[in-house]
């Protein structure tokens, strides 16, 4: 079997880490297969690299940004790859220009393109393990560039398929995909299996297990694709197109405080406004979320939209430059609020759940201040300071009460 293993940075935080993993690497070589293992920087090393910068220049460039904090991960493979050395087993590390992993332009947040994978091939042909760093690529320019957080899961998935591996293992710190955060829910349940949707829905409204460019690569596809513990032997959730197990009518509960809420007061009542302002932000690269538009009065209407508190600073920028052209009255924002969202494929033939929803957060005593729903999905905004109480009221309603059934 070919086997793509990929580590998270608290699995190599520090040498006793890294030779655990080592040993996992080396267990799994010795039965046969050949290995490629794709790797995080080290604990908090990419939040300390950001800090070094800011020290150095707060404002710098996103291009010598990437520079920067592509140096966690060639550390992390090098350190790996001694520690695979120190067993007596055959390994090399590689970089992103090494495999030739291209991608595109944009920096801090670049999407892969394509990977070159003769030296990989070659290499597992003369029974080396392969050890690659994540997280980055090459674009045109042979400038490197980084995939955005939890980027080295979407390395590790883009391997996998373009190498026809027979599986991918995400390995973090946790044994598994939860029905909701269980630091913050203590009831909440590892799922056995989820489908590619599921999993990509809750990715992307905050659940921290994948990134979700790769559930998205993994569905394309049709990675065999697992999560599991770097740190014991459990089985994991095995992520994949259907569930043999019945759907439950929600699957996940999932918090995400990376949100800010913007609102455009007053805005002219007539065709073209939403198109120019959200093209407005299209060309800035700011990806919004939810979209509320209010019913208009006297020729003017109020609209309201979530983005990444990161942004923040940006979209207020764009849209004040751009006041004339879309003849608002105001601005106001929030960035102290959260989204809590519930997932599940079940929703979907289910009637009474948004309903059911609301009566978990009214008996809460949370206020809910934006709404978005999907086929799979419904999403609700909140203030910060009840996301994680929210969560637990939501989990509770829903998921406790379906596995009691």
């Amino acid at each position: 079997m070919l086997i793509v293993k990929k580590f998270g940075g608290s699995s190599v935080a520090n040498a006793e880490r890294i030779r655990h993993v080592a040993e996992t690497i080396v267990k799994s070589y010795k039965e046969g297969n050949q290995v490629v293992v794709v790797l995080s920087a080290q604990g908090d090393t990419t939040d300390e690299l950001i800090e070094k910068a800011n020290e150095i220049n707060p404002h710098a460039s996103k291009r010598e940004m990437d520079m920067l904090l592509a140096t966690g991960e060639q550390q992390s493979v090098a350190l790996m790859a001694m520690a695979i050395q120190a067993l007596g087993y055959p390994v090399i590390s590689l970089n992103a220009f090494q495999c030739k992993i291209t991608s595109n332009s944009n920096h801090s947040n670049a999407r892969i393109k394509d990977i070159a994978t003769e030296r990989i091939t070659n290499e597992l042909e003369n029974k080396n393990i392969v050890i690659i760093t994540g997280f980055q690529g090459i674009n045109r320019h042979l400038d490197v560039t980084t995939l955005g957080r939890g980027g080295s899961d979407t390395s590790a998935v883009a391997l996998a398929a373009k190498l026809h591996a027979d599986l991918c293992e995400i390995y973090t710190d946790v044994d598994g995909v939860y029905t909701a955060d269980p630091r913050v829910v203590k009831t909440a349940r590892k799922l056995p299996e989820i489908t590619y949707d599921e999993m990509l829905e809750m990715a992307s409204l905050g659940a921290q297990v994948l990134h979700n460019r790769s559930v998205e690569l993994a569905k394309k596809y049709n990675v065999n694709l697992v999560v599991r513990s770097s740190m014991t032997d459990a089985e994991g959730t095995v992520v994949k197109e259907e569930t043999k197990v019945e759907k439950m009518l929600v699957n996940g509960v999932a918090v995400d405080k990376d949100v800010a809420r913007i609102s455009l007061v007053g805005v002219k009542n007539e065709p073209g406004v939403a198109f120019k302002l959200f093209s407005i932000l299209s060309k800035e690269k700011i990806s919004v979320d939810i979209i509320i538009q209010s019913i208009g009065r006297d020729d003017r209407k109020d609209i309201s939209f979530t983005t990444t508190r990161e942004d923040l600073e940006r979209t207020i920028k764009a849209l004040e430059d751009n006041k004339e052209r879309l003849g608002f009255n105001d601005i106001s924002f929030n960035d102290h609020v959260a989204k809590v969202s519930i997932i599940g494929a079940g929703m979907a033939t289910n009637s009474g759940v948004a309903a059911m929803l609301f009566e978990a957060t009214y008996d809460a005593g949370i206020n809910v201040n934006m709404i978005s729903t999907s086929e799979i999905k419904i999403s609700l905004l909140v203030d910060e300071k009840d996301a994680d109480r929210a969560s637990v009221a939501i989990h509770d309603k829903f998921i406790n009460d379906d596995l009691k059934l």
